[in-house]
């Protein structure tokens, strides 16, 4: 029976032959399953065998969903961050504070606001790591990504402080060591 190389069927004869998924997708698979299935256990808080056994079985078929969508891969289930993110996140909450402590000097004295526009140029290597990076800057207060486009990003501040730090690099350097292999 013939058929093309992307195992679809030739002329509307045989069987459409499955591709078997590559290490990586299983791997992304399996993480999938379980984060889904811990984060069920603790919003659900049951742990009946029946329930739990329940649970475990819609986990599996959201995860037979999304591989049949072929929607499962490293930038939807980024593994590879799974390690090195909590230190991240640490450091960005850190960065929020500061922040937050920054504007809320510059609304009580409104001297001290400058709005200002700064193009930046972003370093990461994946559209999920400039995703990071535009994310991270709007979370910390007084920045805000208005566009994303190529590897620039077009950021508005607060102030001219707030554009001076983010023009550093630091951010930048630390989500691009972030997403490193």
């Amino acid at each position: 029976m013939p058929s093309d190389s992307s195992g679809s069927e030739v002329a509307g004869q045989g069987v459409k032959r499955r591709r078997i998924p590559s290490p990586d997708v299983i791997v992304h698979s399996l993480s999938l399953l379980v984060a889904m299935f811990v984060t069920w256990l603790l919003l659900s808080g049951f742990f009946q065998a029946f329930l739990l056994t329940l649970g475990v079985i819609s986990c599996l078929i959201v995860v037979a969903i999304a591989l049949r969508m072929d929607v499962v891969d490293r930038e939807a289930f980024p593994v590879h961050l799974t390690f090195r993110i909590p230190l991240y996140w640490l450091w960005l909450i850190k960065e929020i504070w500061l922040a937050a402590v920054d504007v809320t000097k510059r609304v009580l004295s409104p001297s001290l606001i400058s709005p200002t526009l700064i193009e930046l140029d972003s370093t990461q290597h994946s559209e999920l790591g400039q995703v990071i990076y535009a994310n991270s800057i709007t979370l910390t207060p007084g920045t805000f990504t208005i566009r994303v486009y190529g590897n620039k990003l077009l950021v508005h501040a607060l102030s001219q402080d707030g554009a001076d730090g983010l023009a550093t690099g630091d951010m930048d350097r630390r989500v691009t060591a972030l997403e490193a292999k």
